[in-house]
């Protein structure tokens, strides 16, 4: 169990928004976490500072003058797979799954319960550091050309490595780990964000593109990752 000291010097959390207000009510839930908080007022602002400073987590929102939410979003997902968290006016299914294609990892609507963004930031903050962490003994995963070695924390196709964002890998991971099994979508959200699946299939089903679009030759004729229809999703046991 971390302190909140600890846990100061361990995470640094950047949020973006051109409403100060905002920043400093963020500001204010967050600390009481524990949380060590670096702000920005816009998209431009955001990148400079991930370029100077170590960032844990990002919370970023849409509308922003200089640069946008979504044009950021892209730009740090050029070098960068730092857990996003996208804030919307906006709560329509499209621009959820807008802000998720973009590569962000969750997507909160405004006004939002500050308890909900805490509680999503530490979930978030979990799969961070499951990812970042080295686990003990040999844990290397195969189907065919697709491997995952989960002590390097490193996703390779046919030798080429593959970047994946931390939901993308342990999507992924849990699918390799069960080769051959089918998991539901509700079971691939209840495992990777630990929290009940309410409304969960476009959530899942963008990441699950994203993923075969970086591992398949050809995502419309999956090698590796399979779709059951009307069951679910499983890698392929002898691909």
């Amino acid at each position: 169990m971390y302190t909140k000291r600890e846990v100061i010097e361990m995470y640094n959390i950047l949020v973006c928004d051109d409403d100060k207000e905002i920043v400093e009510a963020i500001d204010i839930y967050l600390s009481q976490e524990g949380y060590h908080i670096l702000k920005a007022y816009d998209g431009v602002e955001a990148l400079n500072i991930l370029e100077k400073e170590k960032v844990n987590l990002l919370i970023l929102d849409v509308m922003m003058p200089k640069l946008d939410g979504i044009r950021a979003t892209l730009k740090i997902r050029e070098t960068n797979s730092v857990p996003i968290i996208i804030l919307s006016a906006k709560s329509e299914d499209s621009d959820k799954i807008l802000g998720l294609n973009i590569g962000a990892d969750d997507y909160v609507t405004k006004p939002f319960n500050p308890l909900e963004l805490v509680a999503r930031v530490k979930s978030q903050l979990r799969r961070y550091t499951t990812l970042s962490s080295t686990p003990s003994g040999d844990a290397v995963y195969e189907a065919g050309g697709l491997v995952i070695n989960d002590e390097l924390k490193k996703v390779t196709v046919d030798g080429e490595e593959v970047k994946l964002t931390p939901i993308e890998y342990n999507i992924l991971l849990l699918l390799m780990k069960n080769k051959g099994k089918v998991f539901s979508i509700s079971q691939i959200y209840e495992e990777i964000w630990n929290e009940e699946a309410i409304g969960a299939d476009n959530t899942v089903a963008v990441h699950i593109r994203h993923i075969r679009e970086k591992i398949e030759i050809n995502p419309k004729e999956p090698r590796y990752l399979k779709v059951v229809w009307g069951v679910g999703y499983k890698i392929e046991a002898g691909a």
